[in-house]
Parts: structure tokens; C-alpha cells; sequence
């Protein structure tokens, strides 16, 4: 009787107990419910996976093939991480705006996806895409792809214009001996063309009644009782024999001899070359006959053909640089002395004629020369490195580096371009720093930027059934 008595106390108190932890684990499955409901209807969702683990996700809720709904994914959800899940989740502080191709093509995404080669997308988070017109980039990038900046400064810009040209005589320094009366050649000297002479060498022996006659005229004026005393009746007679060509030093000789000379030495009225020899021992020579021709090389001409383009940045006084083709490694400075005021018509080239010395005398007429001008005139301007501007033809635009990895295109306005640098005329400050290398990678990269930021301004649309459709294709 006691013992079954004890028996039903026992069944009695293990029924209660039982069916006391029964109503306190439904009371806490009860509890813990409906905050989870509640957290769910108030929070929204950052995007859908596939309850089954599958690389699949959607901006919406959807069903997958085994008509299991998606499991939603917050934006605060701590979780342990899943090996699925994308990477880009690690930074849950900022909001992201879309998810671009990681291969750098124009295919963006609203949501988590992996690409035909199964690399995930990479995210763009708010304030990456800046909206001033800068381009953004990492320090990694900035180092792998080697940008370089330098700041601007004013500095002479040295523009050189180069021309080709030929070396010619000075005119002023070319002399012809020829005859102004009738005469007879009665020696010639051993002298030829190419031959270098001096001043006062004798270079021929002449007989002229003109001359004779003149000449005896003089001495008899001058040695007269009645006018030799007279000064302009020895002028009038000694001009007789300097319109005749007589040389100097033959008239000095009458006056110191007393003696009119039958006939009369010609000499080489200049140091030069002789260029041109036509005096033949015993030929007569009738006035104006040229029989020698003597030009002075110690000064030349260089005239170079300056293109017309080029015309208005050259000068009179500019210093130029000469270098004979003949003489490699030589050059021979001058000024220009005169720009000829005339265009050729065939060739749109203008003549400038530069003055060189040439005590060696190796520029020689006809000798063919190339000419660098240099155009600077000493005014120090902005300029920037030739590398850091880029110019499609019809504008130019430097990146103007703003500090931590922010670079802003701007255009400016160029002008004269030389020994690497350009000079900016508007659009720039001097001490802005300018990208000088990699500038065409930046450049690039912001074009694809601008592209990815309209493709998926394009292609941000409300979330609902298409859009989950639409990114369930792409697996």
C-alpha cells in the first residue's frame, strides 16, 4: 500500500515537472520569437541569398528551384562568416552604391555576383564616386602605376627653330678688278682660281695710252714751276689717274720718282680668294672687262629658310647656332642680321641671313648648313614638363594633384613649347602640382569611371520582381 502510494507521488511530481519545463521552453521559443519577427519587419534587408548555399543572390525576395524562399541578409548582421558570402560585406560602415566587374569591364550590379570566371564584384561604397570632377585613386594603385607630380614654376622657355640653309660670300666683301680704258695685259702673275691673296700683291702688268697719258699729265703738273706749287691743279691731274683705277701705290710712286711709268702693275685691291681669273698674258681687255674677281671668306653669310609658321617668333639680334654638315660636331655662332621681307611662293619658307665669322675659313660659299634659333627671350614664364599635358588637338588638360589621391583634370590654355617644357598661359598657378608620369593611366581611369558611374545610374532601377529576375540570370 506505502508503495504504491509512492509510486504515484512519483509519477504525480515527474508529470508536473515535465510539464513544467514543457510550458518553459514554449515560453521562451514564444519570447524569443517575436523580437526576431520584429527585427525583421523593421529592418531592411541588404540583399537575398540561396537558402541552399548556391553562389546565388537577389535584390528581392524570390523562390528558389526547390521552392525554398531566400534568406535575407542585413546590413548589421553579425554572424558567423560565410564562405559564400562576398567579400566586399567586410565593411558594413558604409553604405555600398553598386558592385562593379572586378575585371575593369562596364558591368555593374546592384547586388552580390561573381563574373564568367567565378572572381566576386567589387564594391563601390558611398563616397568612393567623388562628384567634383576629381579622380580618386588608392596609394596602391598610385605606386603600381608609378604617378609622378611636380610642382610648376616660372622658367625661361628655350624654343628652338631649326632650318636648313647654305653659306654664301658677303656681298661687301667681294672686289673685281676691271679695266676703264682700253689696255693691253702685258704680264699676269702666277696666280689662279682658289688662289688666296693678299692686299697690294701685284696680279697683272697692263699697257694703256690712257693711263700712260694721265700719268705723264700728273708728273708735269707737279713738277711745274708755274702751277706745281698750285693745289688744285695737282688734284685735278691726280684725279685723272684715280678715275682711270690706277692703284694708289703707283701714284705714290710718280710722286716719289718723278717718272711716268709706260706701264703699269696692278695689284689685288683685298685679302681674299681669288673666284674668278680672266686676264690671259698679252689679250686686250676693253673697259669694263672683268679679268680677276677676289672675295674675302674671313666673314660669311648663312641664309636659312626659315618656315613661315615659324616667322613669328623669330627676331633680328637672335642668336643662332650654325652647324656645317661637312663638319660634324662643329658649330659657328651668330646673329640674325636681316630677315628678308619676302615668302617664297613654292617652298612657304622665308630668307634670314646670318653673319658668321670664319677666321680658319672653312665655311665655304654654297656649303650646306643647318641652323638652330634660339627664340627665348629671357622672360621667365609658367611652365609645366611636356609629359604632364594632354592635348587632343583641339584642347589641352593637365591633372592637377589635390593631395591624398585625389586628381582634378583641368584645362589649360598653351604656348610656346621648348626644351621639354610648355608654357601655360591660362589655367594653372604657379606652385599647383601637376601630374608629369602615368598621367594617360589616370586619365583612362577616369573615363572608366565616368562610364561604370552612367551605366549604373542607368541601370539603378526601384527593387522589385524584374530586378531579382534579372540578376537570378547572372550566375
Amino acid at each position: 500500500m506505502n508503495t504504491q502510494r509512492l509510486l504515484t507521488a512519483l509519477a504525480l511530481t515527474g508529470g508536473l515537472a515535465f510539464g513544467g519545463f514543457g510550458y518553459w521552453a514554449g515560453e521562451r521559443r514564444s519570447v524569443h520569437a517575436e523580437p526576431t519577427t520584429a527585427a525583421a519587419t523593421d529592418r531592411t534587408p541588404l540583399y537575398y541569398r540561396d537558402p541552399d548555399g548556391a553562389p546565388l543572390w537577389s535584390a528581392g525576395p524570390k523562390k528558389n528551384d526547390s521552392r525554398r524562399d531566400y534568406l535575407p541578409v542585413y546590413d548589421d548582421e553579425k554572424a558567423t562568416p560565410d564562405p559564400l558570402k562576398p567579400k566586399q560585406q567586410a565593411v558594413p560602415s558604409r553604405k555600398i552604391m553598386y558592385y562593379r566587374n572586378p575585371m575593369g569591364l562596364p558591368d555593374t550590379s546592384p547586388v552580390p555576383k561573381k563574373d564568367s570566371m567565378g572572381m566576386d564584384y567589387v564594391a563601390v561604397y558611398e563616397g568612393d564616386e567623388v562628384d567634383d570632377g576629381t579622380v580618386k585613386l588608392s596609394p596602391g594603385k598610385i605606386q603600381r602605376t608609378g604617378v609622378k607630380s611636380e610642382p610648376t614654376e616660372r622658367l625661361p622657355i628655350h624654343v628652338s627653330v631649326k632650318a636648313p640653309g647654305t653659306i654664301q660670300l658677303d656681298e661687301r666683301r667681294v672686289s673685281v678688278i676691271a679695266m676703264r680704258a682700253e689696255s693691253f695685259l702685258q704680264k699676269v702673275a702666277d696666280v689662279t682660281t682658289g688662289t688666296r691673296v693678299k692686299a697690294g700683291q701685284p696680279l697683272m702688268e697692263i699697257y694703256s695710252s690712257a693711263v700712260a697719258s694721265a700719268a705723264a699729265d700728273y708728273l708735269a703738273t707737279i713738277t711745274s714751276n708755274t702751277v706745281g706749287g698750285v693745289e688744285r691743279y695737282r688734284r685735278g691731274s691726280r684725279q685723272r689717274l684715280t678715275n682711270l683705277a690706277v692703284p694708289e701705290q703707283v701714284i705714290s710712286e710718280i710722286d716719289k720718282s718723278h717718272v711716268a711709268p709706260v706701264t703699269v702693275q696692278w695689284s689685288a685691291p683685298r685679302d681674299g680668294i681669288v673666284l674668278e681669273r680672266n686676264a690671259i698674258e698679252g689679250m686686250r681687255a676693253n673697259p669694263g672687262d672683268v679679268l680677276f674677281r677676289i672675295a674675302d671668306i674671313s666673314m660669311v653669310w648663312a641664309l636659312v629658310d626659315v618656315a613661315e609658321r615659324d616667322l613669328g617668333s623669330i627676331t633680328v639680334g637672335q642668336p643662332v647656332s650654325i652647324r656645317p654638315r661637312s663638319f660634324s660636331g662643329r658649330t659657328f655662332s651668330g646673329k640674325i642680321s636681316v630677315i628678308y621681307p619676302q615668302v617664297n611662293r613654292d617652298t612657304r619658307t622665308a630668307r634670314v641671313r646670318i653673319e658668321l665669322a670664319n677666321p680658319d675659313f672653312a665655311l665655304l660659299p654654297d656649303m650646306y648648313v643647318d641652323a638652330n634659333i634660339d627664340t627665348a627671350d629671357g622672360a621667365p614664364v609658367l611652365a609645366v614638363p611636356e609629359s604632364s599635358v594632354l592635348d587632343t588637338g583641339r584642347r589641352q588638360a593637365v591633372l592637377v594633384d589635390k593631395g591624398e589621391g585625389r586628381f582634378e583634370p583641368r584645362a589649360v590654355k598653351v604656348g610656346r613649347r621648348g626644351g621639354g617644357f610648355i608654357e601655360i598661359r591660362d589655367g594653372l598657378t604657379a606652385g599647383e602640382a601637376v601630374v608629369t608620369s602615368a598621367n594617360f593611366l589616370i586619365d583612362a581611369e577616369s573615363n572608366l569611371k565616368a562610364a561604370l558611374k552612367g551605366f549604373a545610374e542607368a541601370t539603378q532601377q526601384p527593387s522589385d520582381g524584374a530586378s531579382g529576375y534579372a540578376m537570378g540570370d547572372h550566375k
